[in-house]
């Protein structure tokens, strides 16, 4: 089957979050009209992390919203999400389908025009993320940033789902749309560390979208 994201992909990190439980922060992202949820929690140990991810796809049940796990095929086969994102460090594709089983999405991270040809080829890539758009601070080393170009090359490069990532909010969200992306990734947009309303920041982003489309 093949994903089909909504406009906005929400990354509940818990390192962004601060004192918001991930699964709270999923459970309103998804009140908020977003459709694909991410849980991303870099620094969690293995048992906080099968914690925080079984609490995520209880809050998610039922309301539509998909799972998604950062970096770990074998917590996603565990609590049953629909997919698993992968960085260029990460396991292969391959070798985190083995994990998962056919019925699980891969995603793949990229930033070049090379890792997104080999991307496009790889049988067990359901999902091609690009970026960072955007300079953004959500990551300790980030990678250079591609720009709207970038993003509008990949749409032409492949028929996969597109998700662009970095640096995106409600402000220039529309433009990462009309480039070619299926998908705008957002963190910091919408998580709230200081305990503000991420349903509030999903129902904006989502506008954002809808607007963009219009």
């Amino acid at each position: 089957m093949t994903p089909r994201p909504g406009p906005v992909y929400g990354i509940a990190d818990a390192a962004v979050l601060g004192g918001t439980a991930p699964a709270a922060a999923a459970a309103a992202m998804a009140r908020g009209g977003i459709t694909w949820v991410q849980l991303r929690a870099k620094e969690a140990s293995d048992a906080e992390l099968y914690r925080m991810a079984a609490e995520c796809a209880r809050a998610l049940e039922g309301t539509g919203a998909l799972l998604w796990i950062d970096d770990r095929p074998d917590v996603a086969a565990l609590v049953g999400a629909a997919g698993v994102h992968l960085g260029q460090e990460d396991l292969p594709p391959a070798a985190a389908r083995r994990v998962v089983g056919g019925d699980v999405w891969i995603g793949r991270s990229t930033h070049d025009r090379e890792q997104v040809a080999e991307a496009d080829r790889d049988p067990d890539v359901d999902v091609i993320a690009v970026g960072p758009v955007f300079a953004t601070g959500s990551k300790e080393r980030p990678d250079p940033v591609v720009g709207l170009d970038f993003v509008a090359w990949a749409r032409r490069a492949t028929k996969k789902p597109l998700v662009a990532i970095g640096g995106i909010d409600a402000g220039n969200l529309a433009s990462v749309l009309a480039a070619g992306a299926d998908a705008a990734a957002v963190i910091s947009a919408v998580c709230s560390p200081d305990g503000g309303d991420v349903e509030a920041n999903a129902r904006t982003l989502c506008a954002a979208a809808e607007e963009g489309s219009g």
